[in-house]
């Protein structure tokens, strides 16, 4: 993935593979010490079973290392963004 500024990914809805859409990013939670981009903050969709990823209120937290593209959409692999 190349580089990517952050104001350009807010409000991004985030979609899986197949093209479902998960919900909205509402933010991005990093190691301060590292800089290393750590979860996606999402405002989920009110149909998305919600159990299946780690919570956080009324977000869910989605891996960046499920992230496979940046474009109009942010794509998730759901298989490595659910709660194991």
């Amino acid at each position: 993935m190349g580089k990517v500024f952050a104001g350009s990914i807010g409000d991004k809805e985030i979609v899986n593979i197949d093209g479902t859409v998960l919900g909205d990013l509402e933010n991005i939670i990093y190691e301060v010490m590292t800089g290393k981009l750590v979860d996606l903050v999402v405002k989920p969709n009110s149909g998305l079973d919600r159990s299946r990823y780690r919570e956080d209120g009324k977000f869910v937290l989605i891996p960046f290392s499920s992230v496979v593209a940046v474009k109009d959409y942010i794509v998730v692999d759901e298989s490595r963004a659910m709660k194991k």
